[in-house]
């Protein structure tokens, strides 16, 4: 880093020049490790670009209808490129999907039946999905209120599937069984693509009929290829993380075997409507070019994921995952030990956000969650963690979830301004 640079991160963000040399010094021991981020990300632009070229993308594609959206050339056309590039037979990719927990319930209420039982095969399942399926809160209209029951098997000591006891679980009532490849909020690292396979083998040599789902948000384009190329059934996720690219305005993904995307398009519009109907808005330039972009922003936020594990591993925290862990999301966990590390960490990073940077994020009682949460997003995107952001339930052990960020200098300086915030309040310091 040049002195210019220096004095700029000095004088225009108030960082103190002892935390640009402590970050900088962090970054040198670990710069050897971007170059297989780089070579993932050179893999997956490719895979990207050759779907695109496969569909004959067009730029008649980017026109939008009006009304039911009947003959959306566009919408049809994300779909297919969509179903390329995640090895499915079918995809169905909507701006109306308003978030992952959306297109994760929605496949799961298409899919399953009354007296149907679902299982959770990598501990309880992210805060808000434990709203939908009943098992928190008293939310009207869940799974449970449908007659689906649900069982959980949690992780092995070493945080692996407990593929015995998984087997052990299925009884003649269960239908599907969901793997959540990310950390989510708990203190696990995410299940690598290996693990969700040897699983999947395991369950389908049991009983090839039980639907095998994968929730995959936070992983896509981290490895070269992705759950359904494992024998995942079926997977969903969010535009306004990994896929979106930092460009896609809202919507989320399901992917998998046709006949289960007929069933959640005919869920999510009406039976013998399905994919046929369902506006796009004009957001088909965007949620393309997002997707296009997709592979160079996840190997930045990936980047900026390890030097955050990097940095704060040094000063004595605990970081999930650890900075030698193979990873499987973009998710980097510290855990602070405390409700005021957490809250001033949150609070730096949003001082290094192009958008709402003054304001200081505070917990608060937000819907779906059993705690208060506190989150850090500065975003051009409302709500996109594909943009640098961090967040975390005010619970022990107080972990902040940092994730994101479209470019690793802006990454770096979301390290260093919560570092910052840290020191200069006197609860951390430097070794």
């Amino acid at each position: 880093m040049n002195k210019d640079t220096i004095n700029i991160l000095c004088k225009q963000f108030d960082v103190k020049k002892e935390i640009i040399t402590y970050v900088m010094d962090q970054e040198n021991k670990i710069k050897s490790k971007f170059k297989d981020i780089d070579d993932m990300k050179e893999y997956n632009q490719y895979k990207v670009l050759n779907a695109m070229q496969q569909a004959k993308l067009n730029s008649t594609h980017f026109n939008w209808t009006t009304g039911y959206g009947y003959g959306d050339i566009g919408r049809d056309k994300v779909e297919e490129i969509y179903s390329n590039v995640f090895k499915a037979e079918d995809a169905l990719v909507r701006p109306t999907i308003v978030s992952g927990t959306h297109a994760i319930s929605l496949t799961l209420s298409a899919i399953l039946r009354p007296n149907d039982e679902m299982i959770s095969i990598t501990g309880a399942p992210y805060d808000t999905l434990q709203t939908v399926i009943g098992i928190k809160g008293d939310a009207k209209g869940t799974l449970k209120d449908y007659g689906i029951s649900y069982k959980g098997v949690p992780l092995t000591d070493d945080d692996k599937i407990n593929i015995k006891g998984v087997l052990n679980t299925i009884s003649d009532k269960t239908k599907l069984i969901l793997i959540q490849r990310s950390t989510g909020y708990s203190d696990r690292r995410a299940i690598l693509i290996d693990e969700i396979k040897k699983a999947i083998s395991a369950i389908k040599g049991y009983d090839k009929n039980i639907i095998c789902m994968v929730d995959n948000c936070y992983g896509e384009f981290i490895d070269k290829i992705e759950p359904i190329e494992v024998g995942a059934d079926v997977i969903a996720g969010s535009l306004i993380k990994n896929p979106g690219g930092g460009l896609a305005l809202t919507g989320g993904y399901v992917a998998g075997n046709k006949d289960i995307i007929e069933l959640v398009a005919n869920k999510s519009t009406a039976p013998g409507v399905g994919k046929e109907c369902g506006l796009t808005f004009g957001t088909t330039r965007n949620t393309l070019q997002g997707f296009f972009m997709a592979p160079k922003v996840v190997s930045e936020a990936l980047k900026g994921a390890l030097l955050t594990a990097a940095v704060y591993k040094s000063l004595g925290f605990r970081v999930i995952p650890d900075v030698e862990d193979k990873r499987s999301d973009i998710i980097q966990g510290v855990e602070l030990r405390s409700k005021e590390r957490i809250i001033k960490f949150c609070q730096g990073i949003q001082y290094a956000s192009p958008v709402d940077s003054y304001v200081a994020p505070n917990p608060w009682a937000m819907p779906g969650y059993e705690d208060e949460v506190i989150m850090a997003a500065g975003g051009f995107i409302e709500g996109s963690s594909i943009e640098l952001s961090a967040d975390g339930p005010i619970r022990e052990p107080y972990i902040a979830y940092y994730q994101g960020g479209l470019t690793y200098e802006h990454c770096k300086i979301g390290v260093m301004k919560s570092l910052n915030n840290l020191y200069i309040n006197n609860l951390v310091k430097l070794k």
